[in-house]
């Protein structure tokens, strides 16, 4: 391998690994009038019952009680502190519920066998409505297991002490403001009902009331609910809260993202805001929705109403809102808090007091799930789409290369997906078919690498011979390329064209949740967008962890081989040269900086580059052999 592979391999390493990327701002231009909201449900409501508590006349006293609304898509846990949501749980794909489209993985089955109570939905005791008149049922607790914790929610120990927890004014959906006890204002329950609940809470100077409700029909609008927020009053100061979502790992490592969409001349502008330090506002902002995001799930808040201009994103020390990750191999301090900070994004309301509607997405970003959305809530008499679709893309350097690739891949992908029902499986079949689409190029790459090999040793004793006059020697060997058809620079083309496909389908593994928890061999490669895990144990050794991955160590393998068969092709039994030694050197090199490269990586990528590679020497070997065959031996004098 020559330095022109060295250039290209560190290309490889450097593009795969910047996923830091710079967002620059805009100023949004006029926000479109939505049309209206999928119909909820806003029935006459039973009247709250008599358990319900008024107002205490000190907020240090207020009980904080809970309240559940779900159906098949979500599990809404409020508080009567600050009348905003605790929690929101999604429930996990399973025989009883096949409409979900979220997986379990490695992080859930960890935590349900070895930390229970941190693993129960809801965490807290609640209360639901009552399907018939009286009060409604008290439930002890939840199940254990089964869902997806969206928001980062108070951690508990196994005697059920309070380990970490989450302050009010990291709930989701809470009124803040520079009045600090806003967040832990006490609320009332003003109705219950299967699809709705309405919380009302009154000050000296304003009183404020929240009615959430889910859809009548959730099919239509999976993962969302609305809010209607009423404010009667001063509302000077006032914002509204997006919550703080769970940490998700995505290739080892938290990728969170905050955006915000809005129109610039009509055409719909998605802008990515730069993770804060501090607080960071945007006061000229008109955003038509916001998002803040672990990567795979997110909380979309979509005003449905006018409302003030801005918005604020806020930066949240981990040990202020602890991720459940903590919880993994606590003793050795695997998943410290400090390490996965938060951030908290704020909607500002209009300073007089007003009426506004919210549709909110809390889910998986699923791109059939946001399409249905898009769909559902579209207007076509005015052109109105709310493009909640376009929330998973990605400001990256060397976007403009890999999202094409990306797009084509997942467009393959899925045609395979279609007819074999494995993810895995998809992925091989995506890369016989490259293979077979760049065979004519490749194998022409193949054939001039055979003849850099067999005119090896004449290059080498040209270079002796003209060693005192490097001018002379460097034009003998470009005549003796020429003779020979020859063209060094071939040597890095099969590397070349491979870039941009594994930069694509490395961006397609971080980006597309269909991959999350798809399971490939059960027991070994049990979710694409993770590495695999032939066995692991509980102390963490260095760089690797507390898990061994395989796939990377066969990739490693297989380079090696690959490499060996290379330097094959010259049957010349002369000692081997210098730049054949170096060369020989750099590729060993290379076998084991592939290997670590690749260590970490997701188990998706490592199929695809040892599928690609495993193909590569195939036809290597039946390039070679078809040479040989034709007599393609000899070399120009």
């Amino acid at each position: 391998m020559d330095k022109r592979s060295i250039f290209f391999v560190a290309l490889l390493a450097l593009s795969l690994y910047l996923v830091n990327w710079w967002f620059s701002s805009k100023e949004p231009e006029v926000k479109p009038s939505p049309p209206a909201a999928l119909e909820t449900v806003q029935e006459e409501a039973r009247p709250a019952p008599p358990f319900v508590p008024s107002a205490p006349s000190s907020y240090e006293k207020a009980k904080e009680e809970y309240y559940v609304l779900e159906n098949e898509y979500q599990q809404l846990v409020f508080s009567s502190t600050g009348g905003a949501l605790v929690e929101i749980n999604l429930p996990l794909v399973s025989k009883e519920n096949q409409k979900s489209v979220i997986r379990s993985i490695r992080f859930d089955n960890l935590l349900k066998e070895n930390d229970p109570q941190n693993d129960r939905f809801p965490s807290v005791e609640h209360f639901i409505p009552s399907p018939t008149e009286g009060e409604p049922l008290l439930k002890p607790s939840g199940q254990v297991g089964g869902y997806y914790p969206l928001l980062r929610r108070s951690l508990l120990s196994p005697s059920g002490s309070t380990l970490g927890r989450i302050s009010p004014k990291y709930y989701a959906l809470n009124l803040l403001s520079d009045e600090p006890h806003l967040a832990t204002l006490p609320y009332v329950v003003k109705r219950f009902s299967k699809n709705l609940i309405e919380f009302e809470a009154t000050e000296l100077q304003r009183r404020v009331t929240k009615t959430f409700s889910l859809p009548k029909d959730p099919t239509l609008a999976p993962y969302t609910f609305e809010l209607t927020l009423k404010v009667e009053g001063d509302a000077r100061g006032l914002s509204l809260s997006s919550g703080i979502p769970e940490v998700e790992l995505i290739s080892g490592s938290a990728s969170p993202f905050l955006k915000y969409r809005y129109l610039k001349q009509q055409k719909s502008q998605i802008e990515s805001i730069k993770l804060p330090k501090n607080v960071l506002s945007f006061s000229t902002a008109q955003p038509d929705w916001i998002c803040n995001s672990n990567g795979f799930f997110g909380l979309i808040l979509n005003p449905l109403d006018e409302t003030a201009n801005g918005l604020t994103a806020t930066f949240v020390p981990g040990d202020r809102a602890p991720t459940r990750l903590t919880l993994i191999d606590a003793a050795y301090n695997l998943y410290p808090a400090s390490k996965y900070p938060g951030y908290l994004m704020e909607l500002p309301l209009k300073k007089s007091g007003q009426t506004v509607r919210y549709r909110i997405f809390a889910g998986p970003f699923d791109q059939e799930v946001l399409n249905r959305l898009d769909q559902t809530f579209a207007d076509p008499s005015t052109g109105y789409t709310p493009d909640y679709s376009s929330v998973q893309s990605f400001d990256r350097w060397f976007g403009f290369i890999s999202d094409p690739f990306s797009k084509f891949l997942f467009f393959l992908m899925k045609g395979f997906y279609q007819v074999t029902h494995s993810w895995g499986i998809s992925i091989i079949l995506l890369t016989v078919a490259l293979r077979i689409m760049l065979y004519p190029l490749n194998a022409w790459s193949f054939k001039s690498m055979s003849k850099m090999q067999l005119i090896a040793p004449k290059v080498a004793a040209m270079q002796e011979k003209f060693k005192k006059d490097p001018k002379r020697s460097q034009a003998e060997v470009m005549t003796l390329y020429r003779e020979n058809r020859v063209n060094p620079l071939t040597g890095c083309l099969p590397l070349l064209i491979q870039l941009p496909f594994l930069m694509g389908m490395f961006d397609l593994l971080k980006s597309t949740f269909a991959l999350r928890g798809a399971s490939f061999i059960p027991g070994w490669i049990n979710n694409l967008t993770d590495p695999d895990i032939l066995f692991s144990w509980r102390y963490p050794v260095f760089f690797i962890g507390t898990s061994f991955h395989l796939l990377p160590v066969l990739l490693g393998a297989i380079m090696f081989l690959q490499q060996k068969l290379s330097q094959g092709v010259s049957k010349n039994t002369s000692p081997i040269t210098d730049q054949q030694k170096q060369q020989k050197m750099t590729g060993n090199i290379m076998v084991i900086v592939f290997t670590v490269l690749f260590y970490h990586f997701p188990s998706g990528l490592n199929i695809y580059w040892l599928s690609s590679m495993l193909l590569g020497i195939l036809q290597q070997w039946y390039t070679q052999k078809r040479m040989v065959h034709a007599g393609v031996g000899s070399i120009s004098k």
